[in-house]
């Protein structure tokens, strides 16, 4: 029962017309959110401060707004010296953490330094979960 999660359709905006309009919001018993969290700051704890400058996404204190700014300012920095240009590539991982493939995951923090047994715990958390859906959506904001 810890490895089951039940899906429900929240409203992203109204009114609602179509699917897309959904985000799918995923309720976890209470117990494993507080490991999830205990998880999470024994793992910062432990990996080096070798996260790229340059990443904000899924990152405290760090939005997309600032990746917007750090990326026209570096540009425009640039474009100052004669003959200069830039190309630019921006890719969208939408939901990336939602294909994550926990062997992967695993492999990459056991190369990071993470304990073996700390590593087979968060494999086994990860797999062999149970998701179930429901179409109840929450009640509609009063107009």
């Amino acid at each position: 029962c810890l490895k089951t999660t039940t899906i429900i359709p929240v409203p992203k905006k109204f009114p609602v017309s179509c699917l897309n309009d959904y985000r799918p919001v995923a309720l976890t018993p209470t117990i494993i959110k507080c490991f999830e969290k205990l998880l999470m700051r024994q793992i910062k704890d432990l990996l080096p401060p070798s996260l790229d400058p340059m990443q904000f996404a899924y990152r405290p204190k760090h939005s997309t707004d600032d990746a917007i700014s750090t990326t026209l300012h570096l540009s425009l920095t640039h474009c100052k010296n004669k003959d200069a240009y830039v190309q630019m590539l921006f890719i969208d991982f939408s939901s990336a953490f939602n294909t994550i493939i926990p062997q992967h995951l695993t492999k990459n923090l056991s190369q990071l330094g993470i304990n073996t047994s700390l590593c087979n715990w968060i494999l086994d958390f990860l797999t062999g979960r149970r998701q179930s859906g429901s179409g109840t959506a929450p009640p509609a904001p009063p107009h």
